[in-house]
This record gives structure tokens, sequence and C-alpha cells, in this order.
């Protein structure tokens, strides 16, 4: 299987590796660089709501962001970001062999760089998918990559042998793929929780949920799609009423 995650806002570079790869779609992150690098403090802050400390903060990042970055400048994807997801995925704690898998297995949808492996080199930025931001190739991201994320996936897939997508991306990112062109099975967890009888989605846990279940595929090495309904990382259990094929849904008790 593989398993498609959302980037995260925040980003920890403490992190450092000498084994990272280049992401894929090198050429394009430059050149969305060099059109947010041309953009204004006010700009930015409008572009995506930001504070003016943090428009201060990408405004500079922007302006160093390189062309041909050394290693220094670059950390890998999955142990650069910080986010809710990635307190689930935990990825600092993977052996070098589940990395070795997560690799093939596991993709980040990226507004920047439009598709990374975990272990493909970043360099600090802040850019959601959902910024209207006009270039040559239109109004906003999703118009930019086109077609471009779903032809990823399919090739990662087809590389992995499978036929199947679990989506724990948002609906923000996952919203880039061209799902009739990407020609794999997409399954979407739903993650719940239950207080006084009532079940409902919870940001902040969801996001951490997402995250744990790709780290529970990878640590597993799932490849049938079944093995997803064993998920029990948070005390998370399958609720096999509630669920469909595509869609499986998963509650606990409320903390």
């Amino acid at each position: 299987m593989l398993i498609v995650i959302s980037p995260a806002k925040r980003l920890d570079w403490d992190t450092r590796t000498t084994e990272m790869t280049t992401p894929r779609f090198l050429d394009e992150a430059n050149s969305l660089a060099r059109t947010m690098r041309g953009r204004t403090l006010k700009e930015l802050k409008g572009l995506m709501d930001l504070s003016d400390d943090l428009a201060r903060l990408n405004r500079d990042r922007y302006r160093d962001f390189a062309d041909a970055p050394t290693q220094d400048d670059l950390r890998p994807a999955a142990l650069a970001f910080a986010g809710d997801t990635y307190q689930g995925l935990e990825a600092t704690t993977l052996d070098p062999e589940e990395l070795d898998w997560a690799q093939d297995h596991l993709a980040i949808l990226s507004g920047l760089y439009g598709v990374l492996r975990p272990l493909d080199g970043i360099q600090p930025y802040r850019l959601e998918m959902g910024s209207r931001l006009k270039t040559r190739r239109g109004k906003n991201l999703y118009e930019y990559w086109g077609a471009t994320p779903a032809k990823a996936l399919k090739e990662q897939a087809d590389a992995v042998g499978t036929d199947t997508l679990i989506n724990c991306a948002s609906q923000e990112y996952f919203g880039a793929v061209d799902t009739k062109k990407l020609g794999l099975t997409v399954i979407t967890p739903t993650f719940l929780e239950e207080k006084n009888g009532k079940a409902k989605i919870v940001s902040f846990f969801a996001k951490k949920a997402r995250g744990s279940m790709a780290r529970f595929v990878i640590t597993r090495r799932l490849t049938d799609p079944e093995g997803i309904k064993d998920f029990d990382l948070g005390g998370y259990q399958y609720d096999a009423e509630a669920s469909t094929p595509d869609a499986p849904v998963f509650w606990r008790a409320a903390e």
C-alpha cells in the first residue's frame, strides 16, 4: 500500500542527517520559491493569513532559499515537519529499516515541493496548498501542480506493486490529487472521539491519528488494506458498523 499525509506548518530544524534524497520536483519548487521571494511582506501576510512576525520569518526564508542548497541547508522532510500529524508519525523513532520502507511507501503532499518522500531534503518554508498564489500556470497552487501529484503517486504505487492508497492527508492537500488520473483505490480513514455517547472529529486528535496510522502501516509493513482494521495506536478501535470499504471509521473514548 501507499500512504499519503499532509506536511506541517511547524518545523523542527534540530535533526540532522547526511542520508537525504533529492525531491522529484525540485525545479518546480525553486520556481515557486522565486515567485514567493518577489512578494512583499504585506502580500505574504494576506496570502497565508500570517502575523507580522511569521510574515517576516517566511520572507527571510524565501530570501535565503537556494536553488542549489548545501547539506547544511536541508533536513529530511519526515523529520523536519513537526505538526500534529508528525507527533503521531514519530519519524525520529523509526529505525533505519523502517525509514527505508517508508521511503518507498509514504508520500507527503506539499504546496512547495508537490510530492515528497520521507528522506527528501527540504529547505525551511511555509506554503499551504490552498494558497491563492498566482503563477504562469494559474491562479492557485492546485492549477500550478495540475496532474503532477496524481501521476507521481501512481508511479510510486506502481513501483511498489500496489493499487491501493491510504489517504491520511487533509482535504486541502488531497484536493491537489486528481483521483480520476490517479488510478488507485483510495481508502480514507476517519478518526472520532466519543464522549457521552456522541462521536465527533476533533481536529488535533484526528491529525495526530493520521500520523499514527501512517506509522502503524510502516512499522508493520502492511500491504493488505484489511490490515489497517487492526489499528489500535492511541486507543482507537475499528468500528465495523460505521465503516465502508473506502471509508473505515475508528473511534476511542475522548480524553
